[in-house]
């Protein structure tokens, strides 16, 4: 089954221009092209189309959103990735959300106004504490003064990167495949290229040391909340056993 590009602008809330465009990009092909000129789309360009919009959703540019696309070729693994991304928004949304209406019924009612519950949702610094004693004040303070200088595009970019490599990390984890051996390689090796740009990271800017690649693959094992973003345990053991044997082989 296949549905026109009108239909498909229609579904998607989008126009016949933007899509045509897409194609003209080279972002979204039809998968057929009518007798009368007109464009159709099936299943699988739909699955692609959607993950556009995912990736437009997060601040990317068109060539951007193509080399994202281009590195990642599992849909599934790709699109697990976007839902968590997803379900993290929709968990801060649901705490600003419930923190206005609690203020607005506070207002209306003469009640004291308390600070934490207004302001939670809003707090990027909220692990504050945790980077500090991990890493040192240091560590958390050139690492905050980078993200805020960044654009919003800047962070969308750096976000979707991050997503992109842990459903890829996910996806070897799933198909089983050595942790020392080459594709684990290159995905560690890409790993420590990502946490490279990151000022604070010990050993920055020439690279994350040893210890400390060695002993975040640690971290992403026994801390769920890293754990979840390789796939659940299993995915994150696997993450560590490759960074490990990168690192002991090139650091």
């Amino acid at each position: 089954m296949d549905w026109s590009i009108q239909e498909v602008a229609r579904l998607a809330g989008t126009t016949s221009r933007t899509l045509r465009h897409y194609g003209d990009v080279g972002l979204l092909a039809p998968s057929r092209t009518g007798d009368n000129g007109y464009r159709y789309y099936d299943q699988t360009a739909l699955v692609r189309l959607q993950r556009i919009l995912l990736l437009r959703q997060l601040g990317l540019g068109l060539p951007a959103i193509g080399e994202v696309l281009d590195g990642e070729r599992d849909d599934a693994s790709a699109l697990l990735a976007h839902l968590e991304w997803l379900r993290s928004e929709q968990r801060r949304i649901a705490d600003q959300i419930s923190s206005v209406q609690s203020t607005i019924d506070k207002l209306k009612g003469g009640e004291q106004l308390m600070a934490e519950e207004m302001l939670n949702g809003f707090d990027h610094t909220q692990y504050k504490e945790e980077v500090v004693d991990r890493w040192g004040a240091d560590a958390y303070a050139s690492g905050d003064k980078w993200w805020r200088a960044k654009t919003g595009e800047e962070k969308a970019a750096f976000l979707a990167e991050q997503a992109a490599l842990a459903a890829e990390w996910a996806d070897a984890a799933a198909r089983a495949l050595d942790p020392a051996g080459t594709e684990a390689h290159e995905l560690a090796r890409r790993q420590y290229g990502w946490l490279s740009g990151i000022p604070g990271t010990p050993g920055y800017p020439a690279g994350p040391t040893k210890e400390y690649f060695v002993g975040l693959g640690e971290l992403y094992v026994s801390d769920e909340r890293f754990g979840a973003n390789y796939g659940g345990t299993e995915g994150a053991a696997f993450v560590r056993d490759a960074m490990t044997a990168y690192a002991e082989r090139e650091l």
